[in-house]
């Protein structure tokens, strides 16, 4: 042990005995920069703020750097007490992932490291710090509730570590997240880890820390190398085959596909479970023992592909992810990071693939933009690639170096001497085809370069990025194009028409390739497009007598050139003077006559007041007939007739109208009893 201590000693300058041991034991051999940051003899004892990229092993560096304070010079921990450490986190996920990482780091300390995470069994909780810990790992909702119930006591704590601060934050946990440190002691040590530093966090450290040593790791400041960022552009309709080609393409060990909302999640898992893929989803709905059914299946095989939301995918760790596919847009560029930094982790290389529709083209752009990330852009591979990248695979696979084994010689010879070589190995290729997906065929959107959503882009490509030549341009080809037919459509730019979703529309309905489609000339109201002659009887026999496209766009097949000088069909906006209609008379002498007189000739003629006779009351057929003594009529009540009382009616409107009356209600309310109430002094 003293020859693996002074030899851990050598290696990993500056860290504590026991866990120069254990780093040795997990086969470290250098640390990463914000590991080696923490160990600087600037932060012995003194409070931190800690960014770092997601993924750059942070876990393990605040493990090293509360060590010295709390081990205090001593090479093992005595019997567990009351806890000397915290550690927080935003998810369960993450907070059971941390605890894993402190148990191996501490082992040979003999360190009690206990877990109080939401969604777990409070009572196994609630024994286990009962029984003693050194070390406290949990999520503030969770911690909040011991320390309320008096499960979990804070008075001996000497170090308190916030990770994912920002994110912390971002879930609405500050209020949890001051109350746990306003119960802490005061002289403790306060380290934050963060993937980047907002005002809230800066605020937050201000007010919790003291004189707080500000460590930014170079990684931090630079893309991550070992990640390789793809832009694919496609068809909005198209997103689905994007995906399914990109899984297919790599044929990722593990690949996590980002969802912004939790309906996205249940459609994507639905669609491509039933294209064969092994797939689970993540979600907040999800229990804490479905989460981990879920993630050991991706641990273990049984599963490939895993769909998930950035709040569910928090703390997420798995060793063999190679591919992070961007289904929908992230919100800001700190998403994007951190959705890609959970590939390209521990020195492995990773593909971060971001789905772009064409109308978010430019949208994207500046997210990369602000995310410091160069990314390669191109279209989504194609089927014909898929296949071309599994033939690759086939003929590289490990199975071919195994060599021949005694039992199998039989059963080779008869296959060879029933069927010949070539049978056996397209039945090998069958086989191994069928076992996968069938890779979809995307809609062929044209060129994809960067920048590709602004106009004029007449560049030179850069390396890597797909850029059809000139004349294979569907556009622009002018007096090269041949012998051609114009055609007139009834949207313009008026109805936000585009070539780019044009040519796919003119592609599908009239059975026609991008190569058939010449220059197209917009107007407000209509588009223009030219058509190869020898195209013409295929495309209109295809798009039906009706001469209708999609979303109702109707075609004309124009006699020669477009006349682009007859002025558009949009109505102008009107100059000059507004004159009369010349059919309408003034207005003048449309005024009506009035039949009435004026209002003063009226008030003269009619009679003083005093000698006005009252009007005459309205005879009432329903009461003579019924012989009724009180014709009067109140507001929402029913006449009242004669006999009512007799026949024992009550005359309230509404549902109880109809019933018997109540004894004394014919009487009349000045003969009814009155109730004596006491007054109230209550105001």
């Amino acid at each position: 042990m003293q020859t693996s201590e002074r030899h851990g000693m050598t290696q990993f300058e500056g860290i504590e005995p026991a866990l120069a041991v254990a780093l040795e034991k997990r086969g470290y051999s250098e640390l990463t920069p914000v590991q080696k940051a923490v160990l600087d003899s600037e932060l012995h004892g003194a409070d931190a703020l800690v960014s770092a990229q997601t993924g750059s092993g942070k876990t393990v560096a605040f493990g090293l750097a509360f060590a010295p304070t709390l081990l205090d010079g001593r090479k093992r921990f005595e019997r567990a007490g009351a806890p000397l450490a915290l550690a927080i986190a935003p998810t369960r996920e993450l907070a059971m992932q941390v605890a894993r990482e402190l148990e191996w780091l501490y082992e040979e300390t003999g360190a009690v490291v206990a877990t109080c995470v939401g969604g777990m069994d409070i009572r196994s909780e609630r024994r286990a710090l009962e029984r003693g810990a050194h070390i406290i790992v949990g999520t503030p909702g969770r911690l909040r509730d011991h320390i309320t119930r008096n499960a979990l006591n804070l008075g001996s704590i000497k170090a308190v570590v916030l990770d994912e601060a920002d994110e912390m934050l971002d879930l609405g946990f500050r209020e949890d997240l001051e109350f746990i440190l306003e119960a802490s002691p005061q002289e403790r040590r306060t380290l934050m880890f963060s993937a980047t530093v907002p005002k809230s966090i800066a605020k937050l450290a201000e007010s919790y820390q003291r004189n707080a040593v500000r460590i930014a790791t170079s990684a931090e400041q630079r893309q991550h190398v070992d990640i390789e960022y793809r832009a694919l552009v496609t068809a909005a309709s198209d997103r689905d085959n994007a995906i399914v080609n990109v899984l297919r393409y790599y044929e990722a060990k593990n690949a996590l596909v980002f969802c912004n909302t939790r309906a996205a999640v249940n459609h994507l898992t639905s669609r491509l479970h039933n294209r064969g893929f092994t797939v689970v989803a993540l979600s907040g709905e999800l229990s804490q023992n479905e989460r981990s059914h879920a993630l050991q299946s991706m641990r273990d095989g049984r599963a490939r592909v895993c769909i998930a939301t950035d709040v569910a995918a928090r703390g997420i760790d798995l060793p063999n992810l190679e591919l992070v596919i961007h289904a929908d847009l992230p919100t800001n560029p700190e998403t994007l990071l951190h959705r890609s930094g959970r590939t390209g982790r521990a020195g492995r290389k990773g593909v971060s693939a971001v789905i772009i529709s064409n109308s978010a083209r430019r949208k994207a752009e500046r997210l990369l933009q602000a995310a410091a990330i160069r990314a390669e852009w191109a279209a989504p591979p194609s089927a014909d690639e898929v296949n071309a990248r599994d033939d690759e695979r086939l003929i590289s696979d490990e199975i071919f170096d195994a060599s021949v084994r005694e039992e199998e010689q039989d059963a080779i010879r008869t296959l060879l001497e029933k069927h010949g070589a070539d049978k056996i190995a397209a039945a090998f290729v069958r086989l191994y085809r069928g076992a996968r997906s069938a890779p979809e065929d995307l809609i062929d959107i044209g060129p994809v370069v960067e920048g590709g959503g602004r106009k004029n882009d007449t560049r030179a490509p850069r390396d890597g990025e797909m850029r059809l030549p000139r004349e294979e341009s569907p556009r622009g080809r002018g007096a090269d194009f041949g012998p051609s037919v114009w055609v007139s459509l009834s949207v313009g730019r008026k109805q936000n028409a585009e070539p780019r979703w044009l040519i796919p529309v003119l592609c599908r309905s009239g059975n026609i390739t991008k190569n058939d489609i010449g220059a197209i000339k917009m107007q407000q109201d209509e588009t223009f497009v030219e058509i190869a002659a020898e195209s013409m009887d295929n495309f209109l026999h295809n798009i039906g007598p009706n001469k209708t496209l999609e979303r109702g766009m109707r075609v004309s097949v124009l006699e020669g050139m477009p006349d682009m000088s007859k002025p558009s069909r949009a109505p102008k906006k009107f100059e000059g003077e507004r004159k009369p209609f010349a059919d309408k008379k003034p207005y003048e002498d449309r005024k009506p006559a009035w039949d009435k007189p004026a209002r003063e000739t009226a008030a003269q003629e009619r009679p003083p007041a005093q000698n006005r006779s009252a009007p005459a009351k309205r005879a009432d057929p329903v009461a003579e007939e019924f012989g009724a003594t009180n014709t009067k009529k109140k507001f929402g009540r029913k006449p009242e007739f004669a006999g009512t009382a007799d026949r024992g009616f009550s005359d309230k409107p509404g549902k109880d109208w109809g019933k018997p009356a109540k004894p004394g209600f014919d009487k009349p309310r000045d003969d009814r009893p009155k109730k004596n109430k006491p007054k109230s002094n209550a105001r």
